[in-house]
């Protein structure tokens, strides 16, 4: 009769936290304990995927904790679990905003979780460089502003662009943006003409920096090049000397008239 009260009790236990687990499948965990001693442990403990990419992940628990629930959390795909050990797959990824939870639970529904950040990633489609607001030849001396636009890139937090004249960078720059889904995004840099840049080409370069898990050497695109034609600034003084001879010329000639 205990025995029986026993395993009822155990039943009971294990179709709540079921239950439980179905429920918050749907939501964040915000109550379970990233502090925790001996928490679940993922392989990859940070995941970096292509959009369109499969995924394939591990969780694992000590065997002391075998005979807690055992459990993933707001995921997406497919998981499969083989003793203290489970498979999380993911066939093609088309989620921008992802976040794993693998967690197990006592019998006082303390819970105990790991997290798995997601970076999910796309190269730009296409990178321009232009002068912003200025089209044809270029006065030395001058200051002008470059723009790099960088179409369709995911996540742009973690773009860097490199502005070269030849073979010369010129500056990098980062994004500021948050964004996790594909945006275009246009960086500037302002310069100085120069003579001696008069046929010289300008371009520039978008890289993803993605950490050490993702894709070595980063994803790299870079711009057409355009050659800029710079003319030089009239000498100070040379329209003034013109001026007077031309005034001289005048007066001389209406004097014979």
């Amino acid at each position: 009769m205990v025995l029986s009260l026993v395993f009822l009790k155990r039943m009971f236990f294990i179709l709540l936290v079921i239950s439980l687990m179905s429920f918050l499948r749907d939501f964040h965990v915000s109550s379970c304990d990233e502090y925790c001693p001996d928490k679940p442990v993922f392989n990859p403990s940070r995941l970096v995927v292509k959009y369109g990419d499969p995924v394939s992940v591990t969780c694992s628990i000590r065997q002391s904790y075998q005979d807690y629930f055992f459990g993933l959390v707001d995921f997406m795909g497919n998981h499969t679990k083989n003793g203290t050990t489970i498979l999380w797959e993911v066939q093609r990824m088309t989620e921008w905003r992802t976040l794993t939870t693998c967690c197990h639970i006592n019998a006082t529904d303390y819970c105990c979780c790991s997290k798995l950040p997601v970076t999910v990633y796309k190269p730009p489609d296409n990178v321009s460089i232009s002068f912003r607001d200025h089209s044809g030849p270029l006065l030395e001396g001058h200051q002008y502003t470059l723009q790099c636009e960088v179409h369709n890139v995911a996540p742009v937090e973690n773009l860097t662009v490199t502005f070269y004249r030849g073979q010369t960078a010129l500056g990098q720059l980062q994004s500021n943006n948050i964004e996790k889904k594909p945006v275009t995004e246009i960086l500037t840099l302002s310069i100085n003409t120069r003579k001696e840049d008069d046929g010289v080409q300008y371009w520039c370069e978008a890289k993803l920096e993605l950490g050490s898990e993702g894709p070595q050497p980063p994803p790299v695109v870079t711009s057409e090049k355009f050659s800029a034609i710079v003319n030089s600034t009239p000498a100070h003084g040379t329209t003034p000397i013109i001026s007077s001879f031309s005034m001289c010329f005048m007066l001389l000639f209406f004097s014979l008239v």
